[in-house]
Order: C-alpha cells, then structure tokens, then sequence
C-alpha cells in the first residue's frame, strides 16, 4: 500500500476498518495529521497526496483518539 490514505474518505473509515492492525491504522492517520498534509491557508485541514478530499484535523485527531477506546465502546460510536 503506497499512498493506503487515498482509499478512504474519512479518518473514521480508517479507524473503523476491520482488517486493518491497529498500528497500520495510527500511521495511516498520523500521515493525514502531519503538516506535510495541510492545505494551505487553511491550517484546521488535511488534504494527503491523492485523498479525494480535505478533512479537519479535529476528525483526524478523533479518530486517533477512538483507536484508544475498547472495541466494544469503539463500535457503537458510529
């Protein structure tokens, strides 16, 4: 998986993905998080190399936080 970002929609796709290990899912969404990854002039989003669109750091930043919660908590936020 060279660009594994670009097949998502949203840090929750990622988060929620249910083949991924737990650490392929942090480095997912740690390279949407990295400023590398910001849009310009717009510093609260985060557009990857070839992701379809832009999201907020703040979903980013959630979805980092959910990998964190029990399974059973985890999936009844959806």
């Amino acid at each position: 998986m060279s660009r594994p970002f670009s097949r998502f929609l949203h840090p929750f796709d990622v988060s929620h993905h249910p083949s991924l290990e737990p650490e392929v899912k942090r480095a997912i969404l740690a390279s949407w998080a990295s400023d590398q990854s910001a849009v310009r002039d717009q510093p609260a989003l985060r557009k990857p190399p070839g992701a379809r669109r832009a999201v907020s750091i703040d979903d980013i930043l959630a979805a980092m936080h959910a990998l964190d919660r029990p399974s059973d908590e985890g999936s009844a936020v959806q």
